[in-house]
């Protein structure tokens, strides 16, 4: 591949050490590419998953992010200029089965910005110009960001969810403040499970409009028509089945998660079903951003400059923020 000069980068050499920041090449953008100069990239829970050495397929040394907003540079497929956004799903063949069956989310072939190909911890990225998006001018750089992965997978796991008039959201991070949003312009009552002692974010998920926010270990006030667990923590299943209604559906957004505890039968039976959401397509993203400026979304984001990309992971993994972490490269 051929270089352009040299920029910062969060490189995370291996699972389990912090991202050191250093001078990399530039690469230059191949056949169907474009190169990308970073304004602002969203720093996801993948992220920490990735660095904790969670996820399969994932190649290292890497340059984390899969929610970069930046500017065209130069390649092929957006004219210089545009404004885009460049999501978790980095690649796919367009050939497989699973392509050509519509569900290039699960593509045989597929790699991931941040996983696989090197995301938007760094001042550029190279992408394929297939899954760089144009992005609504309502939002600025900073809140464009989450739409990539918190509001795209969001989006997507409130579609496998189904049309039901309550929904439970078992988390209340980057993807539920986008997501409880969109509930509440259509019309829907939203219901948020944190942890226990984190009244900060029931607090928050009230001011977003949300029926009722309490601990996740609670039953909500109603029966619930789905559930979507942004937690990464496989006992609220069960709790998430039991606080459905016979017919309802639980939704798995994350893309790691804790293993499941067992759990009587009862729990499932009436028809519930219990399902994963996985990666996003092209056509998720055209229908998420198109429908984002018109329901009024506010990401609330909190900046941090790429040199502190590390105590972005750290806030992010205590639970010190409420909305989504962005790192900024200027």
């Amino acid at each position: 591949m051929a270089l352009c000069g040299v920029m910062r980068a969060a490189v995370l050499h291996a699972p389990g050490q912090p991202l050191s920041l250093e001078r990399v090449p530039i690469a230059a953008p191949g056949p169907g590419q474009v190169r990308v100069k970073v304004a602002a990239c969203g720093v996801c829970r993948t992220d920490l998953h990735l660095s904790d050495g969670e996820i399969a397929g994932a190649t290292y040394p890497r340059i984390l992010g899969h929610e970069a907003v930046g500017t065209v540079e130069s390649g092929e497929g957006h004219r210089a200029g545009t404004r885009v956004g460049v999501p978790w799903l980095g690649f796919a063949c367009g050939a497989c089965a699973r392509c050509n069956a519509g569900e290039e989310n699960l593509c045989e072939h597929a790699q991931f910005t941040g996983a696989t190909r090197d995301g938007g911890f760094a001042e550029y990225l190279v992408a394929d110009a297939r899954f760089c998006f144009p992005l609504p001018e309502q939002f600025t750089d900073l809140e464009a960001a989450p739409l990539l992965c918190a509001g795209l997978i969001g989006y997507r796991a409130l579609r496998l969810a189904g049309p039901g008039p309550r929904v439970g959201l078992y988390g209340f991070g980057a993807a539920a403040h986008l997501l409880a949003q969109v509930l509440r312009w259509q019309g829907r009552e939203v219901f948020a499970f944190t942890r226990p002692d984190d009244l900060a974010a029931q607090d928050f998920a009230r001011e977003l409009g949300a029926r009722w926010a309490g601990s996740s270990d609670a039953p909500p006030p109603v029966p619930l028509d789905a559930a979507i667990l942004f937690a990464p923590v496989g006992e609220l299943v069960p709790r998430a089945l039991a606080a459905v209604r016979p017919g309802g559906t639980v939704v798995c957004g994350g893309i790691h998660m804790s293993d499941i505890p067992r759990f009587p039968y009862a729990l499932l039976w009436g028809e519930r079903v219990l399902r994963s959401v996985a990666n996003l397509t092209r056509q998720d993203a055209a229908e998420f951003l198109a429908l984002a400026p018109k329901a009024g979304l506010r990401p609330v984001t909190h900046p941090y400059p790429l040199s502190d990309a590390n105590r972005a992971l750290a806030d992010l993994r205590r639970g010190a923020l409420q909305g989504a972490a962005v790192l900024v490269t200027d």
